[in-house]
């Protein structure tokens, strides 16, 4: 069960206290942020005739943390608005108005004594129940409850959230010795619910878990550069992709992160643990020293391990020699190695590919792996219960693809320790003696299932039932149907899931298809469908490349016949008796945004980028895209008295800027979502709660959507579309191939060349969308543009 969390309150609002804020606004819970009263008057303030007295004064580092929120990159908050569900104060004022909230969050400084202080004052004004934690990142839950009475310890915990609190998904939880183990199982679900978070289950250990691994890695890693005499470019080459990891690797992550940040958090380890080889580990090298003195931190002091400088062909990166600590423009290693990891596929072979050659950076990138993994395996049961949570929390924390058990098993767990012990390496005894015991590696699976090692055996990992994995199901030969693109899957209960699975989930004919034969046999033999998937994003729009081709070859008919079996596909979707609810995340774009709409629910995960995105390859939705957002508005404004003008204005702008939103909330704010569209925090939830809103609207007695007329603002309005267009061109904001894409939308969007206020049919509106697409595939420029969109990856201005 889930803690019931309706308002809390964030004490301390520095950057990370003012996100987590943030956060738990996102989450629509409101938060009281507070802070300590200033000791002096600004400039400003003075001459306002301001008083250290004045709230205003008083409030001052709160209100200034909540101002700066809607300016930070990458926004902290899903809708700038949010922020007004977070209330500023003081400590010293406000701090008893913690009664009223359920948890209270400390995030001061990472001092003991300042947070033990802190904990005294809030035991003051605390009402029994309230739960109140920590958000450390390293220092011992323990220790900051000393002096405590036994009723607020058994209240008391570490939640540990991983900056930027938004976008981060790991939640380490770390329980006090006499935390209650129902308030930690309450504020784990809670989390995960509510917050979409990741959790790990801590041990009350220096830096916990994430933080324990990662920092030690990113240690050894600089030994290895030392060893091996490499550069920063090299072990960023080695340490990023090619391993699974991140693209910013080891430095760019250190840069990200504060060198001077890393170098405390290192301490923390090394001033804590008794073993004496471990601690010679965690002492912070002398370079690390060196650059904290010199003030070289990283990016927030405008360069560490890298500097952006301007040149005269714009700003180029520099990095540090660390021979005469002078920047330079970096080589870009190259080896056999590191090609054979670039064009393997997956975070597994790209680490077997790296990992399996025989030059110095396959060299290098073994020693680093070793070390990580023993000592990963060294440190379970002591940071964490299991491997799983160890694995979790860097995949989780550290935007890892393998944790390390994961990896272990991915290059081989048996020759991998075969070769640590020829080289002299220890490994851990139970290591050791689970492979004594005749395994092969630390995970198994079984009729889609997952075990792991525990204890001398496996252990199958707990699953929550309201976590549905298509992956499994399909290991359980849940398959339905499905061809190269798609695959409709029995996720029970009567409700069957239509998942895609061509590269990048892009949209082309065999997807359409399967959508179709979906269709019937949905129809015949199930009572619902949902569109969902485990894709990286849902669908990044349709195939360009096979438009690209047809049009290339002016095969007009193929291309119109590609644009009829898109239109055709979505009217069965949106027509069908039966209901139909699409479950998008990450990136949604064109053809997956308009597969969509026609569904009559969308339960969005936050983090969905939604957006009809086609000008930037010189199109326009021809999918029913235009067509169903014009109706929406004709729908929400039935009355011919009220002029639909300014939101086809606001639509034409949107699809027009080819505009993304920031978050499913953004795209509410954009007109994308309807009122019963639903937000999902997790996306973990996301496919369970999709199949949630099908049962619900087949148990309600779902009747399938009636054909309706579309009221359109005709040539008048269309006048008024172009009259802007024409603008922006001239004043140089839009090329002339943007201002001829921009009338072909006008006239789809206005209803075409009829009186305002006429009632047109959806088809008429898909014909005028068809016929726009066609003529804009046979202009060069637009065959440019796609071409650019395919070999870039990005939109060219042309």
């Amino acid at each position: 069960m889930a803690a019931h969390i309706s308002k809390a309150a964030v004490i301390g609002s520095g950057v990370m206290g003012a996100s987590i804020a943030a956060h738990l606004a996102n989450a629509g819970i409101p938060s009281l942020l507070l802070d300590i009263v200033p000791k002096s008057l600004t400039a400003e303030e003075e001459a306002k005739g301001l008083t250290l007295e004045s709230p205003t004064v008083r409030n001052r580092l709160a209100a200034g943390a909540l101002a700066k929120l809607p300016s930070i990159k990458p926004s902290p908050l899903y809708d700038d608005a949010f922020v007004s569900r977070i209330t500023p104060g003081n400590i010293e004022d406000d701090l008893h108005r913690i009664k009223d909230v359920d948890w209270v969050i400390e995030v001061v400084v990472e001092n003991l004594a300042v947070k033990q202080s802190l904990l005294e004052k809030i035991e003051a004004h605390w009402k029994p129940g309230t739960i109140v934690s920590s958000n450390t990142s390293g220092i011992s839950i323990n220790a900051m409850a000393e002096g405590r009475g036994d009723a607020f310890k058994s209240h008391f915990l570490g939640t540990h959230f991983f900056n930027p609190p938004r976008y981060m998904k790991l939640m380490e939880i770390i329980p006090g010795e006499q935390t209650d183990p129902a308030i930690v199982s309450q504020m784990s679900a809670f989390s995960e619910r509510a917050l979409g978070k990741g959790v790990v289950v801590a041990k009350d250990t220096p830096n916990f878990v994430g933080n324990r691994i990662g920092t030690y890695g990113l240690l050894a890693t600089l030994q290895v550069m030392a060893d091996k005499r490499l550069t920063v470019d090299e072990i960023d080459a080695i340490t990023g992709p090619a391993m699974g990891r991140p693209k910013s690797a080891t430095f760019r992550t250190l840069d990200l992160v504060g060198i001077d940040t890393f170098v405390h958090v290192a301490n923390n380890v090394f001033e804590k643990v008794d073993n004496e080889a471990e601690k010679a580990v965690f002492e912070p090298s002398q370079l690390l020293k060196d650059l904290v003195a010199r003030g070289w931190i990283g990016e927030k002091a405008g360069g560490g391990f890298y500097k952006k400088v301007k040149g005269e062909k714009g700003s180029e990166i520099l990095s540090l020699d660390l021979g005469t600590m002078d920047y330079a423009k970096g080589k870009k290693p190259a080896s056999a190695s590191l090609e054979a990891a670039k064009a393997a596929k997956g975070a597994k072979e790209k680490t077997k590919a790296m990992l399996g050659g025989k030059d110095k950076y396959a060299e290098a990138a073994w020693e680093i792996v070793k070390l990580t993994l023993v000592y990963a395996a060294e440190k379970v049961g002591e940071i964490a219960d299991t491997i799983v949570d160890i694995d979790k929390a860097m995949k989780w924390g550290f935007s890892w693809e393998l944790g390390p058990f994961e990896l272990w098993d991915a290059i081989g767990l048996v020759r991998s320790v075969e070769r640590m012990e020829a080289e002299g390496t220890q490994v851990p005894a139970w290591v050791k003696d689970w492979i004594a015991a005749g395994n092969k590696s630390f995970y198994q699976k079984e009729a889609g299932s997952v075990a792991y090692a525990y204890d001398g055996k496996f252990r199958a990992v707990e699953q929550p039932r309201e976590i549905i994995s298509l992956r499994a199901l399909k290991e359980q030969n849940k398959v339905i149907r499905g061809n190269s693109g798609a695959s409709l899957i029995d996720v029970g209960d009567g409700v069957a899931a239509l998942e895609f699975h061509s590269p990048n989930n892009a949209i082309g004919a065999d997807i359409l298809m399967m959508i179709q034969q979906s269709v019937e046999e949905v129809r015949k033999n199930y009572d619902s469908l949902i569109i969902a998937n485990e894709g990286r994003h849902f669908c990044v729009g349709a195939n360009i490349m096979l438009l690209l081709m047809e049009a290339q070859d002016e095969e007009w008919d193929e291309v119109d016949a590609i644009i009829r079996l898109f239109q055709d596909t979505m009217m069965k979707l949106k027509h069908f008796e039966k209901p139909v609810v699409a479950a998008p995340h990450r990136m949604t774009l064109g053809g997956g945004v308009e597969v969509c709409l026609p569904a009559d629910e969308m339960a969005l995960n936050a983090e969905t980028y939604f957006g009809l995105v086609e000008v930037g390859v010189g199109l326009i939705p021809a999918g029913g895209g235009c067509k169903e957002l014009t109706l929406r508005l004709s729908q929400a404004n039935p009355n011919s008295e009220v002029d639909l003008q300014p939101h086809i204005n606001e639509l034409f702008l949107n699809i027009g800027t080819a505009k993304v939103s920031t978050s499913a909330h953004d795209a509410r704010g954009l007109g994308y979502l309807r009122s019963n569209d639903r937000v999902i925090m997790n996306q973990d939830y996301l496919i369970y709660e999709a199949k949630q809103a099908a049962l619900r609207l087949t148990q309600a007695g779902y009747e399938a959507p009636r054909a309706q007329k579309i009221r359109v603002v005709g040539s008048d309005g269309k006048a008024v579309l172009k009259m802007g267009a024409l603008g922006m061109h001239q004043s140089g904001y839009i090329s002339a191939h943007d201002l001829l894409i921009a009338k072909k939308l006008a006239h789809v969007l206005a209803g075409g060349d009829v009186p305002a206020n006429t009632l047109v049919t959806e088809q008429y509106m898909l014909d005028l969308e068809r016929e726009a697409f066609l003529s804009l595939c046979g202009e060069p420029k637009t065959q440019q543009r796609m071409q650019h969109m395919l070999a870039k990856g990005k939109a060219l201005r042309n």
